[in-house]
């Protein structure tokens, strides 16, 4: 039970209600409909894939598992959901989950998804139909298919979230903290990758496919591996590092959380301890009117810093910026949008129409967000360093290896990377920590 985000559902639905109003304005659309989206079936096979919702859908209500539903808004009218919950015997039928979100909404359940047509309305005027479109709605009546002049206002809207989005994003986060304890133990005493992201599941109390994405579950050379995709199954071997990036989701909205541990050595954990103070000090940027861009350089500026501190290149920060030596060993954007999604929408449009984007800045091809951050916005803050033979041989190709010590790479190369990766809140006051706050909760006192 949320009681906190039961009392603040309201005013959610009240908001979306408005800035769906002007989106249908702008797009001379009379009433949208929000489809939540049907499984799809793997080649040759009648074993579908993770059903994963329409976040349109899940905007508007608290409803992740529920395929062939719809949302239906109309400037001025009260919100319709009509759930489909078929009769079958081989699976259990959707749920419709309680609570006091459905006072806000007028509720039909059908148990054939054609019976939905007559209860959309669609007669009433020009209807924007927003989801995965299904051939057999050719003949409903939808006026316009995912118009561009509605979505993307939503979409650029939804950066800034309302005080219900934030009470489900911070119980995400207090879940996932649980989790990355649990597999950092799991690390601790010899358990495998694989047990490792068990634990995590256990602590976190969800299934795999109830997580908002893959777990990243690295020991040693794996963290420097992005998107590291593999659980190994052997609990030997050595145990110089473990890099999780692992989220969770309350209500369909997303925590991302990345930690980064030391097996026992020292000078790693010394690493890992001033990648730490970096990436909180960059936390302490996340305030309204900042340029993320400028968030993301001053990362790069901070890690060429730290660098140089630990003898990995000769060269000073400005120098390691200039010449792109800090993209050898941070090759990723410093952070994202977060919300109904992990990488949130529009976090490049530069306005609510989704004409235009604001350019990344030179050299920095992979950032994800290039908005002016306001209150409410929740971003990810993730500054790294890897040791990527891909990149290390490229540098060593391209002039730029001769700013490296590379007896210094060879020693840390082993350890794979580091991460440390925090969910922050744009306030109008100071930033709000969500991933610090959930941790510290779980501190003992």
């Amino acid at each position: 039970m949320m009681p906190d985000a039961d009392r603040l559902f309201a005013a959610h639905v009240a908001e979306l209600r408005r800035r769906a109003d002007a989106a249908l304005l702008d797009g001379a659309c009379d009433g949208l409909v929000a489809y939540s989206g049907r499984p799809r079936y793997a080649f040759l096979d009648d074993r579908p894939y993770p059903f994963v919702v329409n976040p349109h859908f899940k905007h508007w209500v608290p409803v992740t598992d529920a395929p062939d539903c719809f949302v239906v808004h109309v400037p001025g009218a009260r919100p319709r959901l009509v759930y489909f919950q078929p009769a079958d015997y081989w699976h259990r039928p959707p749920q419709l989950p309680g609570g006091a979100w459905q006072d806000e909404f007028d509720i039909d359940v059908v148990g054939d998804v054609a019976a939905a047509r007559p209860l959309l309305g669609l007669g009433r005027g020009r209807f924007a139909f927003v989801g995965e479109w299904q051939t057999e709605f050719e003949s409903w009546g939808f006026a316009t298919i995912n118009p561009q002049a509605v979505i993307a206002p939503l979409h650029y809207a939804r950066a800034a979230k309302t005080p219900y989005e934030l009470e489900c994003m911070r119980h995400a986060s207090r879940l996932a903290a649980r989790g990355h304890l649990a597999a950092r133990d799991a690390f601790l005493r010899g358990d495998s990758e694989y047990d490792a992201h068990m634990a995590y599941c256990a602590a976190a109390g969800v299934r795999e496919e109830e997580l908002p994405y893959g777990n990243i579950v690295a020991f040693n050379e794996g963290g420097a591996v992005l998107h590291y995709q593999h659980l190994g199954r052997d609990r030997g071997g050595p145990r110089r590092s473990f890099l999780i990036d692992a989220g969770a989701q309350v209500r369909g909205y997303a925590s991302d959380i990345t930690r980064t541990w030391s097996g026992g050595d020292a000078g790693f954990a010394a690493l890992v301890t001033a990648m730490d103070g970096l990436q909180q000090q960059l936390c302490a940027g996340i305030v309204p009117g900042r340029d993320y861009r400028e968030v993301h350089l001053e990362a790069h500026l901070a890690i060429g810093g730290l660098l140089h501190a630990a003898g990995i290149v000769r060269c000073d920060a400005e120098a390691a910026v200039a010449e792109r030596v800090t993209s050898v060993f941070f090759p990723h954007g410093v952070g994202h949008l977060l919300g109904l999604q992990v990488h949130d929408v529009a976090g490049l449009a530069a306005d609510a129409r989704g004409t235009q984007e604001i350019p990344r800045p030179d050299g920095h091809p992979f950032l994800r967000l290039t908005r002016t951050l306001q209150p409410g916005f929740v971003v990810t803050v993730e500054p790294g360093i890897y040791f990527i033979d891909l990149l290390l041989d490229e540098a060593r190709a391209d002039g730029r290896g001769r700013h490296v010590d590379w007896r210094a790479v060879e020693r840390l190369k082993p350890f794979g990377g580091i991460r440390i990766e925090d969910d922050v809140v744009c306030t109008a006051g100071p930033p709000d920590n969500l991933t610090r706050d959930a941790f510290a909760a779980l501190s003992p006192s």
